[in-house]
């Protein structure tokens, strides 16, 4: 039997067919502790959000995906919108992020992406040669992405300032690997065949990537993004030198291009307890840190940033005994420093019993509340 797949969708009733307003700046929240902490300064208490925060783990979600594909969610605002709020309404955390994907700016550069049922995304025509790269559409973000930023706007008009939005994309290596490999990868042979062997191409695509990254998450931040983070998911499968040579540029690039809008940026990796020196290098004012070192030892490598993380995700499986010990395990090793967010070392999986979610927001904020943290 052929594997069920779904295929990518146009967007739904763009923001021409919306109402579209900026968001008033009585939302701003500036002194939500997550943007505080962002920030490195004192919040009074510990802010926490998860990444994945809204998924399939949650009732409320999987209900819409019995009518909806990823991909409609991610092209119809108010779908999206809705997903975002799920976890502000039913969780309780710091922070909303924006229900989207990585992978949507490489559909206006022209490639096929779709989500195959078991697979996770497969992308038919990849990124191989120099030409690939050539024929890449121009892209912009305000309207061949603007049903992603009109969802930013339903959001922050329906949050009415109760928690601040984090926008997103990812990283120009984690894209481009999708790009190259056809879709996800454990050795990501393809592309560090092209790194190796086609420099020339490798840094061509990356600085298109980077150019359309940026451009798209300066368009979050306009459309009323308070925060963003950078998910580099994929880079801890790199040593330190490749990083230097073949990545740092092009991220750099893109924090460069959006440091002048004022907000909060996170920079996110996934086994990248060899390269924090080199991601703090590369830019970002929060570095999350992964569950494989110790919240301490990693601050103390980044002294001067704040930090984001770290409890392994699979630790919400523990009885709550035990994830309230590994809970405040993390805390103790912030020390109520200011310039700690708390989150996962990487996302929620989809069998994640939701009162353990909500159960860890709570231990926070009962550990930390009324403190300088």
């Amino acid at each position: 039997m052929p594997q069920q797949t779904t295929q990518a969708v146009p967007p739904g009733p763009g923001p021409s067919a919306l109402p579209v307003s900026e968001p008033r700046d009585t939302n701003s929240v500036t002194d939500a502790p997550f943007l505080r902490a962002a920030r490195g300064e004192p919040a009074g208490v510990t802010p926490v959000w998860f990444m994945r925060q809204a998924g399939r783990y949650m009732a409320e979600y999987r209900a819409i995906r019995e009518h909806h594909t990823l991909l409609e969610i991610c092209a119809r605002p108010q779908l999206a919108a809705e997903v975002t709020l799920q976890p502000v309404e039913h969780i309780g955390v710091d922070a909303a992020i924006l229900f989207a994907d990585i992978l949507l700016p490489l559909v206006p550069l022209g490639l096929s992406l779709e989500f195959t049922a078991g697979e996770g995304p497969a992308l038919h025509n990849p990124i191989r040669t120099a030409a690939d790269v050539a024929a890449l559409r121009p892209v912009d973000a305000e309207t061949d992405l603007g049903h992603v930023l009109e969802a930013v706007r339903l959001v922050r008009r329906e949050l009415a300032g109760r928690v601040p939005l984090i926008g997103f994309a990812g990283a120009p290596f984690t894209v481009a690997s999708y790009a190259i490999e056809g879709g996800s990868s454990r050795h990501f042979v393809e592309t560090k065949r092209m790194m190796y062997g086609a420099p020339e191409v490798w840094h061509a695509l990356l600085g298109k990537l980077s150019t359309v990254l940026a451009d798209y998450l300066a368009g979050q931040i306009r459309a009323g993004a308070q925060a963003v983070q950078l998910f580099d998911s994929w880079v801890g499968t790199l040593a330190p030198d490749d990083y230097r040579a073949y990545v740092l540029p092009h991220t750099r690039a893109i924090f460069d291009r959006l440091r002048p809008l004022g907000v909060p940026m996170t920079h996110f990796g996934v086994g990248t307890s060899g390269l924090l020196e080199l991601q703090r290098e590369a830019g970002g004012d929060v570095i999350g840190l992964d569950w494989t070192i110790p919240l301490d030892a990693g601050w103390a490598r980044v002294p001067d940033r704040a930090v984001q993380g770290n409890l392994d995700p699979i630790a919400l499986f523990a009885p709550l005994p035990e994830l309230k010990r590994r809970v405040h395990d993390v805390l103790a090793r912030a020390a109520g420093r200011p310039g700690h967010i708390f989150n996962l070392g990487h996302g929620i999986v989809p069998e994640t019993p939701v009162d353990h979610v909500r159960a860890v927001v709570e231990m926070v904020h009962e550990a930390t509340a009324g403190g300088t943290t």
